[in-house]
């Protein structure tokens, strides 16, 4: 892995997408996003506490590019009904292939599995992938701060509307967060990882809580294991996690979600 691997995958993703638009062109695909689906509010689950006071994003996560493998046989199918079992508020569904072992068919399979409304997460750099989304049936898309321009954060928040899919606009820094306010971001997802280094603090998400107006939703995420870093998030007024690699770790996914929520 090179040390920014955020350039790198950015730079994977052009060529991804213009591998893509030679089988399926934009417009061929906006069609298709078009087209009437049966649609799940991600940001109606998490705008509350659950339950137990939290909400917590249940990812299906294959690898990563700083762990490398981390599930070699997952069945995206089991992982969802567990997750679902044990209580998650929706699903984060990691479909980037080169740098996560990911694919659209693990998002559909959990999705058709499921009531939950499901996030794509990937590294989304252009509308043909916001198109695709919707196409694969995502109820949510990640869009991440640091790699749009400004302009293109607010166009694509505004593609969201129009195709009816949420928006988790992940930030890591004031910097990013000024961005996503003025793209008039709601649901902010504040990664504890630093995507550059991938060095993990989970203060991060605590100290950036207190700077987000009263109408936002914080998603923390990245180095949530426990139940007492849940608390101690809590007390900063956070009630969704998102959580992936411990989950998927979890011999039993749905009892380690259960002790999670407490």
């Amino acid at each position: 892995m090179t040390k920014d691997f955020l350039s790198k995958i950015v730079e994977d993703k052009k060529q991804e997408i213009e591998a893509a638009k030679k089988h399926l062109s934009e417009k061929q695909l906006l069609e298709q996003a078009l087209m009437p689906r049966k649609k799940r509010s991600f940001l109606k689950r998490l705008e509350r506490p659950g339950p137990y006071g939290v909400n917590i994003i249940a990812e299906i996560k294959r690898a990563s590019p700083s762990k490398g493998v981390i599930c070699p046989d997952l069945n995206p199918v089991t992982y969802a009904s567990q997750y679902e079992q044990g209580g998650a508020a929706a699903l984060s569904v990691l479909t980037d292939q080169p740098h996560f072992q990911g694919s659209a068919e693990d998002l559909k399979s959990a999705r058709k599995t499921t009531k939950l409304p499901v996030l794509r997460k990937d590294f989304l750099i252009s509308s043909y992938q916001l198109y695709e989304s919707a196409v694969m049936g995502a109820d949510a898309v990640l869009l991440i701060t640091r790699i749009l321009e400004q302009e293109q954060l607010k166009d694509y928040l505004d593609i969201c509307n129009e195709l009816q899919m949420d928006a988790l606009v992940e930030i890591h820094s004031e910097k990013d967060l000024e961005a996503a306010n003025r793209a008039g971001a709601r649901l902010i997802g504040i990664n504890n990882r630093n995507l550059r280094s991938f060095e993990t603090n989970i203060e991060t998400a605590i100290r950036m809580k207190s700077l987000l107006e009263p109408h936002q939703v914080a998603v923390a995420a990245s180095g949530i294991r426990t139940r007492a870093d849940i608390e101690k998030n809590q007390k900063s007024g956070i009630w969704n996690f998102l959580i992936g690699e411990s989950l998927v770790r979890a011999k039993n996914p749905g009892n380690y979600l259960k002790s999670l929520m407490g």
